[in-house]
């Protein structure tokens, strides 16, 4: 690498230290495509169907392709000479509620994804978490060009990861899950009280607010 091209990336490191305010956090700025380098079009448009993803509809003669992945908010383009980068250059982050589902999807379509590990207290194990934590579960796999996908199992957000005002999800699979993990809390709650709750609608939001929202849970 030419040494003298690279330099002027250190210099235009990013640095709020000239009195200046940053953009206000109600800016709205949502994250909506990102670039994949590809080098066969139309080999790597089949592999993402393959995956379930929707291809949205792109300028006629543009030569792009646009994917977006089944509950998510953010799409994925290639083609058109999009990006200079070398094909299978890079790696991106898919977010499952159920991680064993999800892989076993994968793999009965015909997707090589390797095994399950997690993140353990002496660093990287095979197989789930035991616990099933948020974030600590993954497992991974790669399309034709060698673009790496790491599957991620996220059932709970940490503080500050989204807008504690709003709750939503992406898909009917992702509701269906949180409200089956807010019956099994809730189960647990009516043990502790002895009773039956005739409240539990409020209970249920109550719980699947803040676990969105990684706030405290109700007892």
């Amino acid at each position: 690498m030419d040494q003298s091209a690279a330099a002027p990336k250190q210099v235009s490191e990013t640095r709020i230290d000239d009195g200046r305010k940053p953009v206000p956090a109600t800016l709205d700025q949502k994250l909506e495509v990102v670039i994949l380098p590809v080098s066969d079009v139309e080999r790597a448009t089949k592999f993402y169907l393959k995956l379930g993803w929707r291809q949205d509809v792109t300028p006629p003669g543009s030569g792009v392709v646009q994917l977006t992945p089944h509950g998510s908010s953010c799409s994925v383009q290639f083609g058109a000479k999009l990006t200079s980068a070398a094909p299978g250059s890079a790696t991106g982050y898919l977010v499952v509620s159920d991680i064993v589902a999800a892989r076993e999807q994968l793999i009965a379509v015909g997707i090589e994804v390797g095994e399950i590990f997690h993140l353990g207290p002496r660093g990287l194990l095979t197989g789930p978490d035991p616990e099933r934590g948020t974030y600590r579960s993954r497992a991974l796999f790669k399309d034709p060009d060698g673009n790496g996908w790491i599957l991620q199992e996220i059932t709970t957000r940490l503080p500050g990861r989204i807008d504690s005002g709003v709750t939503s999800y992406g898909s009917v699979s992702d509701l269906i899950a949180a409200l089956i993990r807010a019956a099994t809390a809730h189960g647990e709650h009516e043990k502790r009280i002895g009773a039956a709750d005739p409240e539990w609608p409020v209970w249920y939001a109550a719980y699947m607010a803040a676990e969105q929202s990684g706030t405290e849970l109700p007892k």
